[in-house]
């Protein structure tokens, strides 16, 4: 299988339930987003593994029933290269050919030993491995911003560079909700020589809750125009999911102004939301 393509420009991740009684729930949201015909689906990975199984039966699902390409997130910091291939031949059996190559979260209880053992220490090691011994299309991760960990954005265009020369066929980038930090991060990717295709994520930021969660986590800066958004509609759950959604459309379509073909929506898992902004983007 060829690596994905765009056709409508748009696609979506969505995660496994914590809980086994909540799983009947997932599926009723891979079919809520799989009317709205993505070009893919991708299904998040716990920490060291912790939920591969609901990955690959949630990616298995998008695959063989829905017909949406699955791209099954993978992490490798607690990850042996056995495990790592059995988990591969898993996804093989479910005709699921795509991958997102992560390093991930170090577990909670991964020893120190471990740690400083473990088979592979980048994203770019297990590419290259997987490469080698498998037949699977792989993303990497990319960040506008820069990596939080890394010490500088040049050692993080380097460290891109080597997943890209590792075998990574295209990017899809941490959330940011500042358009210019992407324009210039793409300029900074040209003259590195990084050629693959880049899939730009976004996360509408429908609640006040999620700036001291996932945003904060995220490292991605806050701009004054969505900063204001947070100070005037903050307190009003509802005015604060409009203006969220409007933030992140408004993104959206200057990125396609200015010739972004892929967008990568970090749903929650909130279907609602998600076809709202397909439906306004199209």
């Amino acid at each position: 299988m060829d690596s994905i393509n765009n056709t409508n420009g748009y696609s979506f991740e969505v995660f496994p339930p914590k809980k086994e009684e909540e799983f009947d729930k997932a599926y009723e949201i891979l079919d809520s987003l799989g009317k709205l015909k993505p070009d893919f689906i991708s299904v998040t990975y716990g920490a060291g593994g912790s939920r591969s199984k609901k990955t690959v039966e949630l990616a298995s699902y998008i695959q063989n029933t829905l017909h949406i390409d699955a791209l099954a997130h993978m992490t490798c910091v607690g990850c042996k290269k056995e495990t790592l291939l059995k988990l591969c031949d898993e996804l093989a059996a479910n005709n699921v050919n795509h991958i997102l190559a992560l390093r991930g979260d170090r577990p909670k209880d991964m020893t120190d030993e471990q740690f400083n053992l473990r088979d592979f220490t980048y994203a770019s090691d297990m590419i290259s491995f997987l490469r080698e011994h498998t037949d699977l299309i792989m993303a990497g991760a990319c960040y506008p911003e820069k990596h939080f960990e890394s010490f500088s954005m040049e050692s993080d265009l380097n460290n891109l560079k080597l997943k890209q020369d590792a075998g990574a066929s295209f990017f899809i980038t941490q959330m940011f909700f500042d358009n210019d930090a992407f324009y210039s991060f793409m300029d900074k990717l040209e003259k590195k020589g990084i050629t693959i295709p880049i899939h730009a994520g976004i996360m509408p930021i429908t609640s006040a809750k999620q700036l001291g969660t996932t945003v904060s986590l995220s490292g991605s800066s806050i701009p004054k125009p969505l900063a204001d958004i947070f100070a005037k509609y903050g307190d009003s759950p509802e005015d604060m999911r409009k203006a969220g959604i409007d933030y992140a459309v408004r993104q959206i379509r200057d990125l396609k102004d200015n010739g972004v073909s892929g967008i990568h929506m970090y749903t929650m898992n909130k279907p609602k939301t998600a076809a709202e902004i397909v439906e306004a983007i199209r």
